[in-house]
């Protein structure tokens, strides 16, 4: 794991409801909800959790916490000043946060401070833009931020078809032993896989020589006209269960993340988000985590060049297309029928999935639009695509229960 350590702070029953006990109550949206699972079990080792304002600084500055560790992202909990005082939130003390109206988890307060959101946004980011949803995001932050390490108090149930997929740092570890794999690539995605998809997993994985390929899918914020989650993970399931790619070969699991889509700074966090979830090699294409045209099609490419050696490595892929003179799939490294390539993008696969036709196996598996029209009955009220009907409705990733 990254630091060496894989951090998980998850108390027993026992324990629970002593930490617990008589402490202020916070309640938290479902980004820091998520982002407090992910604490607990260790998809951010080192973290511990919240972080303070020595680590934002080095962070937003070098890229490194204050350690010197490489971290790409601020993980941040910001809170107004009014609802600290009302509920009395102070250094040295404890806060418990709840979501869905249940404890989730217990936060020892190190530090309260301040820090300038628009210095925060163009170095991260790279821009001051309001348009794009990072620098949205950072500038909708409350005014003080509250640091400290978390303890999860009452795991999250996690529901179907999701609890097939989501695992621990740890539980993935250990599956990866059973199956014997010592050489893991991961693939990022928040699409339903078509045939690019396909092969670009392909061709890491016979780049990197590894036993495995985890599709790793970033479930989090939605906004209108995404895929629905169900239909990314169930379809990229089904490339296994077809047979595509071997089942002893695949496997499919789940990141809740909410993107912040930082282009080259978050294919930085994906890789040690992987590391720690026991992967050796990460794949990167084009415009990787990013968003409009802030990025260079290849930065999260370049920017491993300027990085220490982070125990990960990255494999870097050109883009895949469908080529009518080779009649197949194609590789931008390798076909030299450039002027005749047909992209498969998401645009083109969208029309595929809207207007109803069977796709050729050269542009999307019949077998995935199947399952994705499955999950739009079964999930998307009538749509594989997010609706505002989606985004009320739906069934919510994971429920916190009641504690006992």
């Amino acid at each position: 794991p990254h630091g060496g350590v894989l951090i998980e702070r998850v108390a027993s029953p026992e324990e629970a409801r002593l930490l617990c006990a008589g402490l202020p109550k916070l309640a938290v949206r479902e980004q820091v909800a998520r982002e407090c699972v992910n604490f607990a079990y260790g998809f951010f080792s080192p973290l511990k959790g919240f972080m303070g304002r020595a680590d934002v600084d080095s962070v937003v500055r070098h890229m490194t916490l204050a350690n010197g560790y490489v971290w790409s992202i601020p993980m941040v909990l910001d809170v107004s000043e009014e609802e600290l005082s009302s509920l009395g939130v102070r250094e040295g003390a404890s806060v418990l946060l709840t979501h869905q109206d249940q404890p989730l988890a217990v936060l020892e307060v190190e530090e309260i401070f301040s820090y300038d959101k628009e210095f925060l946004a163009q170095h991260v980011y790279g821009t001051t833009d309001e348009a794009h949803p990072g620098v949205l995001r950072t500038y909708s932050f409350q005014d003080r931020f509250v640091a400290g390490p978390i303890t999860l108090v009452n795991p999250p149930v996690i529901n179907p078809p999701y609890d097939r997929f989501w695992r621990t740092p740890r539980q993935l570890r250990e599956r990866f032993a059973e199956l014997g794999w010592t050489k893991v690539v991961a693939h990022q995605t928040r699409n339903v896989p078509h045939s690019g998809h396909e092969w670009m997993m392909k061709g890491a994985y016979l780049a990197a020589e590894a036993q495995g390929i985890l599709v790793s899918a970033v479930i989090g914020e939605k906004k209108p006209g995404d895929y629905i989650d169900e239909a990314i993970v169930l379809g990229h399931d089904k490339l296994r269960e077809s047979g595509f790619i071997r089942p002893d070969v695949h496997q499919t699991s789940t990141l809740m993340w909410d993107m912040r889509y930082a282009g080259p700074r978050e294919a930085v966090f994906h890789a040690l988000v992987r590391k720690n979830m026991g992967c050796t090699h990460h794949m990167f294409g084009r415009d990787h985590a990013g968003v409009g045209n802030y990025y260079g099609t290849y930065a999260a490419h370049e920017i491993f060049d300027q990085l220490p050696d982070l125990g990960i490595k990255s494999v870097l892929t050109l883009e895949w297309w469908y080529c009518p003179v080779c009649e197949s799939v194609a590789y931008e490294g390798l076909c030299g029928h450039r002027e005749h390539k047909q992209d498969l993008s998401g645009t083109f696969i969208r029309s595929i999935i809207q207007g109803g036709t069977e796709p050729a196996s050269v542009s999307l598996r019949g077998e995935v639009l199947e399952v994705v029209r499955e999950c739009a009955d079964t999930y998307g009220f009538g749509s594989p695509f997010v609706t505002e009907a989606y985004l009320e409705n739906r069934t919510p990733v994971m429920s916190i229960p009641a504690l006992n």
